[in-house]
């Protein structure tokens, strides 16, 4: 009998989470400035590109954490630099705030602010080789849909100026990240 009590237990149990799990979860409704990003690729040249030394990144959004967060991985030249970063919403602070995690080992904290058709952040860097210990970047949409954003960096205690990247939805274009060696056998 016990067993048999159990087992109602666990199908009621199934049949009553069964609703939320096969539904989808509506998106965060902070995160919807951003909604246009997602579920697509964006491949962007930066402006100092050149044939002999190409600078080219790929941008991957999809939603994250049943639509709290979104999720975007990229890649600069195939593999050669990337990252991850999650975006959510700050209830606390009452804005957008995200995690940047790289390839070079450095991760960044900031924040996204939408303001008249611009994206305005601003992030702390910690453990940057390159005497960086923050990055601020606006980025907006341009009237061909293409995405425009430029970077500066605060190294050695003063601003530089940073990258500056147009990237283009591109479905085709691929994140790439070199495998990692297991060190096994």
């Amino acid at each position: 009998m016990r067993q048999s009590s159990s087992t109602v237990i666990v199908v009621l149990l199934a049949l009553l989470l069964q609703p939320l799990a096969a539904g989808a979860a509506p998106p965060n409704e902070h995160l919807a400035v951003l909604a246009p990003f997602v579920g697509k690729t964006w491949r962007g040249e930066f402006v100092d590109s050149t044939p002999e030394n190409p600078r080219v990144d790929v941008q991957r959004w999809e939603w994250a954490l049943n639509g709290q967060g979104i999720r975007i991985v990229h890649s600069l030249n195939d593999g050669e630099y990337g990252g991850e970063t999650m975006v959510m919403y700050d209830r606390e602070r009452e804005r957008l705030i995200y995690f940047y995690f790289t390839t070079a080992g450095f991760y960044t904290t900031g924040t996204i602010v939408a303001d008249d058709g611009m994206f305005v952040s601003h992030e702390e860097v910690v453990g940057s080789n390159e005497g960086v210990t923050a990055v601020r970047s606006t980025s907006r949409i341009l009237d061909d849909g293409r995405l425009e954003s430029h970077a500066e960096y605060l190294k050695n205690g003063e601003w530089v100026p940073g990258h500056g990247v147009v990237y283009e939805e591109d479905p085709t274009a691929e994140v790439v990240f070199p495998s990692v060696e297991t060190g096994g056998d």
